[in-house]
């Protein structure tokens, strides 16, 4: 899984922390940062619930692709 913060784009609301704190977390300035290895550990439908919970979209997951 891949998960993409747009810096640019984050309001620092903190959604995702609450959702996922295991996966997110805020950096000195408030504004969204991932947790390092957090993702390899969240339920995949943990990331994707706090990517849905950005107000302004910030945060885009993409899925492995399966196994050919």
């Amino acid at each position: 899984m891949e998960i993409r913060i747009d810096h640019r784009t984050c309001i620092g609301s903190g959604q995702c922390t609450l959702t996922a704190p295991t996966v997110f977390t805020q950096d000195d300035d408030g504004y969204a940062a991932l947790v390092p290895d957090g993702a390899r550990t969240a339920p995949p439908r943990q990331v994707t619930q706090a990517a849905l919970s950005c107000p302004v979209q910030a945060i885009t997951v993409e899925k492995d692709p399966p196994d050919a």
